[in-house]
């Protein structure tokens, strides 16, 4: 199989992938308040907790009109999938640590390893939006660590926000590439 047409299943099968920042932005904003009206533990708690539980929820999004929201078995990106995945769970542990010591820098540092996560699906899904995305989060999280920390406070939310801005990008780059339409023309499986 060509990279090319393996990109093309990924983005056909996940729509472009929206589902995981939609789901994610939810996850941080449930977090950002949390943090912010409940206690640092809790907050940190659901994101991680939150975290782990994207993707099933993401495809549960995928599955409401009904259709395919998974990779065929064997196919070839799936691996790279699965190891983008559990990048996210085990960098979070990094945030953790970090934020057990100065709960503050807990939101930055998971941004920074969200959004090296991200890295991979300009591969994956063979859209360079990912790369965008990726250095928003990125940015955004090392600048609240290193150069502003009065955003420190905010980051979750920001997190949350970008998050959701590029959801509504992501699936009109999907849309844009016709792979809706070959989905609805192609016959279904017996």
């Amino acid at each position: 199989m060509e990279v090319r047409d393996a990109q093309a299943d990924v983005r056909s099968a996940y729509r472009g992938g929206f589902a995981g920042p939609l789901v994610s932005s939810l996850i941080w904003s449930a977090a950002a308040a949390a943090y912010e009206w409940a206690s640092p533990g809790v907050g940190i708690s659901i994101l991680f907790l939150g975290g782990i539980l994207i993707f099933p929820i993401s495809t549960l999004v995928l599955k409401i009109p009904r259709s395919p929201a998974a990779l065929p078995k064997g196919h070839p990106s799936n691996a790279l999938a699965i190891q983008s995945a559990f990048t996210v769970p085990l960098g979070l542990l990094v945030a953790i640590a970090l934020g057990s010591f100065q709960s503050d820098l807990f939101f930055p540092a998971s941004l920074i390893i969200v959004g090296a996560h991200y890295l991979t699906f300009i591969s994956l899904y063979g859209m360079w939006l990912y790369g965008a995305l990726a250095g928003v989060l990125v940015a955004i999280g090392a600048a609240s660590m290193f150069w502003l920390p009065g955003l420190r406070g905010l980051s979750g939310w920001i997190g949350a926000l970008v998050l959701l801005t590029f959801a509504l990008p992501l699936y009109l780059t999907y849309r844009a590439s016709g792979a809706h339409v070959s989905e609805a023309t192609a016959p279904s499986p017996a």
